[in-house]
């Protein structure tokens, strides 16, 4: 069996990919479903390829270490500041 840290090493980031939309959408690409095991295995595969090989700073991602990224409301807000979601004339409301 294959030590699960030189898998996550030599993972390409489109496997990573594949993986993280079929851990967040409950199905493969084909469109089969994934049972609770395969789910909660791929998250964990998903989780340990973000912490080891992605640097993300985003609210509520994996950080360097397994550490989960947890931005203040300051820290939205301020990171969110000037940009707007959507703008909408006054008579296409």
């Amino acid at each position: 069996m294959t030590d699960i840290n030189q898998v996550i090493d030599q993972m390409p980031l489109e496997v990573y990919e594949r993986l993280r939309s079929a851990a967040e959408l409950g199905k493969w690409e084909d469109g089969s479903v994934l049972s609770e095991a395969q789910r909660e295995s791929t998250l964990q595969v998903v989780m340990m390829y973000q912490a080891r090989k992605l640097n993300q700073t985003e609210h509520f991602t994996i950080a360097a270490g397994g550490k989960i990224n947890e931005l203040s409301k300051a820290e939205l807000k301020k990171q969110f500041r000037g940009e707007s979601i959507a703008e909408f004339k006054a008579e296409e409301l």
